[in-house]
């Protein structure tokens, strides 16, 4: 995890499913915050307990006189400062527990076990160590909390018996427990963070691939209407051009065709382009309705009025006005004509095709074939932005995209989209 993940208020959103992020507490008071309450807890406590106050007392009256007990046997005055002094440096060194949590917890450890030995009945608990275990755990510095921790706490019941210091066995276990119980809680905050970290990063990329799947949908779309409404618009043009001077009116014919080909086109990609625009703003849908089987006849009338022959067999006509396809089955088979079809015209040389759309046992089947120009039914097939997406629009639907050679010539494409699945 990184060492700066704290500073994060993040947070998981059950409703939604995923990580988002709420305003947290400000980082001063993240950073203050142990500060004060550690400081405020253990610096006037320590101060108070440890005043010499029977030695200044005695200088002045017997106890016996006074009537009361002064209680907590003061320390020397040199020894008062160095209580204050060790309480006041826990509190100090969280200061820095943002940029260095390790070092840290080892500072505070230290300081709490030495207070411990210089004062043992005082009873003050070592809030900034509390806060140190945590933080540090939370931040990652876990090997520094496990070892500065273990290491403190033996070290301070060794030295303890040694100088002959009376330690609790209560107050052993007592401590020992809350030091676990501190760690606990700080494992507990570092995993839900880490949880919440991985749902953000997961939310991240799932983003990631939507928006790029949504790219490589539009690039197939703007592909498919401009290859085929120029492919047409190229060839209406030539011959718009070869028929200028001899044959005026087949001309007008020709560039008429043109005007309702790029009308068409531009609609279409105003069409792609307003989906892209709309960034998916509930009652931004296009106005258009996406291409589907209807309008099949009208593309191959297109390819016709182009000089090519088509000839086509549709055994879902019936179907399509009882129970037609879905509509995204339905474009992808459309598209797949269209850019095959295109292919033929720009690519294959062929005078005439065939288009054959019906049903097998697992769905739907289109078949486009032609009598282009003969060429090895060995020699590769080099993959294009128009096999892609046709091999995509199947696949993406389940389904399976075949392209080959004839041994008589031309080619063969054929599609197989189940009529169920995905969507």
């Amino acid at each position: 995890m990184p060492p700066h993940w704290d500073s994060d208020a993040a947070w998981y959103d059950a409703s939604r499913g995923q990580a988002s992020e709420r305003s947290g507490p400000p980082p001063a008071l993240r950073l203050w915050l142990p500060v004060i309450v550690s400081f405020v807890v253990q610096v006037p406590a320590v101060a108070l307990l440890a005043w010499p106050a029977r030695a200044l007392l005695r200088g002045m009256h017997d106890e016996a006189e006074l009537g009361v007990d002064v209680g907590y046997p003061g320390l020397s005055l040199g020894g008062w400062v160095v209580a204050v002094g060790l309480a006041t440096a826990g509190p100090v060194a969280l200061v820095f527990a943002r940029r260095f949590p390790g070092p840290v917890v080892a500072v505070t450890a230290a300081a709490a076990g030495a207070l411990v030995l210089v004062r043992p009945d005082l009873g003050v608990p070592p809030v900034a160590l509390a806060f140190a275990i945590m933080l540090g755990i939370v931040r990652g510095a876990r090997v520094w909390v496990y070892t500065s921790v273990a290491v403190s706490w033996v070290a301070t019941i060794a030295l303890a018996n040694v100088a002959g210091v009376s330690l609790h066995p209560l107050r052993v276990a007592a401590s020992t427990l809350g030091f676990a119980m501190l760690m606990g809680a700080g494992e507990v905050i570092r995993s839900r963070r880490e949880h919440v970290a991985q749902l953000r990063l997961t939310n991240a990329a799932r983003r990631v691939d939507a928006e790029q799947r949504e790219r490589v949908r539009i690039a197939r779309e703007l592909h498919d209407v401009l290859a085929h409404s120029l492919s047409q618009i190229n060839v209406q043009a030539g011959v718009a051009l070869h028929l200028i001077d001899a044959q005026p009116e087949k001309a007008a014919q020709a560039l008429a065709s043109i005007k309702i080909t790029s009308k068409n086109a531009l609609d279409e990609v105003r069409m792609v382009l307003g989906i892209l625009r709309s960034g998916g703003e509930e009652g931004a849908a296009p106005l258009a309705p996406e291409p589907d089987l209807a309008g099949l006849p009208n593309l191959v009338e297109s390819f016709r009025a182009q000089g090519l022959t088509v000839e086509v067999t549709n055994e879902l006509e019936a179907e399509l006005a009882t129970d037609p396809p879905a509509a995204a089955r339905q474009l992808a088979l459309y598209r797949i004509c269209q850019e095959a079809l295109t292919n033929v015209l720009r690519h294959a040389r062929a005078g005439a095709a065939s288009v054959y759309l019906g049903r097998d046992e697992f769905g739907y089947v289109l078949t486009v074939r032609d009598d282009g120009h003969t060429v090895p039914p060995t020699e590769p097939i080099l993959p294009n932005g128009g096999l892609l997406g046709m091999r995509e629009r199947a696949e993406l639907l389940g389904g399976t995209l075949r392209v080959q050679r004839l041994e008589q010539g031309g080619m063969l494409v054929e599609a197989h989209i189940p009529s169920g699945g995905p969507e």
